[in-house]
């Protein structure tokens, strides 16, 4: 075990090298015309990579990321960005910082930095507990899996937070999406222990969070609290996973995406999505389906054509591995991943048959099938 540890310490560390850099613009936009290979949009170190495209024509990126200005992004960039996990192997301690950082591109190839919209000391937690705040270190507070949505002329954000506040998750709405100004918290207590929420805006109107693998409850309007006790939500068969879960809708179907490791071992294996689908949102749902290796905590988005992608991000104890016969090895001896460290795009295949159901599944064959150290067993 000893030996295996110093192995993936040792890979880690000379991997710094041979970081990689992300594909040429122009192969880019080729890339995304032609809708068939994953595409490595976007160097830099980052986490639960989220995608949205707003009506003002843009594509806007966060996610889970260092505190803006920390050098280690450059120095350290495979860094496992889990404060546990890196003090198990023995390695450097986590640079997940405490800020929302946004980017927008008119194509996914040209990206603009816009800065950071919104850190933890401006929030609603930070107002309730400020002795938390000011008795832990910068340094180890933490801001993960931020999404972002434009809503009636308004920023909302959503973002977990284990740190300095256990559990502290917020809802933001905010005027701009590149300024760090004011800030309004209508949800108050009612994100508490909302571990990765996200929302999803149903036909009528009506918003609802999910959270916690899977709460679900509609909110109220202008997001003034949850307007019904939560219902919990899962595949007919088992859970859909441990984390990441968000909803889509795709015909008249509710799509339920969630990640977990393929082995049904923490970090070991590859991070995967998968889904179900209902009728109704609060369910009841299909079996758990699978969607894509490597996808884990991935973003579901569709481009200005209407083609689905997914975001996928480096996730592992070990610098990426090769895609060469990926679909084949066994990859359950710790947490391992095809992705560079940065945000990558893999394209989706969307169907809905006669039934009105939706098959999903990635379409570069890379991530197209399960390994063969999965621990679920699929329908064809």
């Amino acid at each position: 075990m000893m030996r295996n540890r110093l192995f993936f310490c040792f890979i880690l560390l000379i991997s710094v090298s041979f970081f990689a850099k992300a594909q040429d613009k122009k192969e880019i936009r080729k890339a995304v015309k032609q809708h068939n290979r994953a595409v490595y949009l976007k160097d830099g170190w980052i986490r639960d990579p989220y995608i949205y495209l707003c009506e003002d024509g843009f594509y806007y990126l966060t996610g889970t990321t260092p505190t803006y200005g920390d050098t280690r992004e450059a120095g350290d960039p495979y860094n496992l960005g889990l404060d546990h996990v890196s003090r198990k192997m023995g390695l450097k301690p986590s640079i997940v910082g405490y800020q929302i950082r946004v980017w927008r591109s008119p194509d996914l190839a040209e990206w603009e930095y816009l800065g950071e919209p919104f850190s933890l000391e401006k929030g609603y937690w930070a107002q309730q507990f400020p002795d938390a705040f000011q008795n832990k270190s910068k340094k180890n507070w933490l801001l993960w899996a931020p999404e972002m949505y434009r809503v009636d002329g308004k920023w909302v954000f959503v973002h977990t937070s284990p740190e300095p506040v256990g559990n502290g998750a917020n809802l933001i709405i905010a005027d701009h999406a590149d300024k760090n100004d004011s800030f309004a918290f209508p949800m108050g207590d009612d994100m508490r222990d909302k571990h990765d929420p996200s929302l999803f805006r149903d036909d009528d109107g009506t918003w609802y969070l999910t959270w916690s693998n899977t709460e679900i409850a509609p909110l109220k309007p202008d997001f003034q609290g949850l307007a019904a006790k939560p219902v919990h939500i899962d595949p007919s068969d088992r859970s859909i996973g441990h984390e990441g879960a968000t909803i889509r809708k795709i015909g008249k179907k509710y799509v339920l995406f969630g990640t977990a490791w393929s082995t049904d071992d923490s970090r070991k294996g590859s991070y995967n999505l998968y889904y179900c689908t209902a009728d109704r949102i609060t369910g009841p749902y299909s079996e758990r389906r699978f969607a894509g290796r490597f996808l884990g905590h991935g973003t579901p988005f569709q481009d200005k054509k209407g083609q689905w992608w997914c975001t996928a991000f480096f996730n592992g104890n070990i610098a990426p591995v090769s895609k060469l016969g990926i679909q084949n090895r066994d990859l359950s001896e710790t947490a391992q991943t095809i992705n560079e460290q940065g945000t990558t795009i893999v394209p989706l295949e969307v169907k809905t048959g006669k039934d009105g159901d939706v098959y999903i599944r990635a379409i570069d064959p890379a991530y197209a099938v399960p390994g063969p150290d999965e621990a679920q067993r699929f329908q064809p």
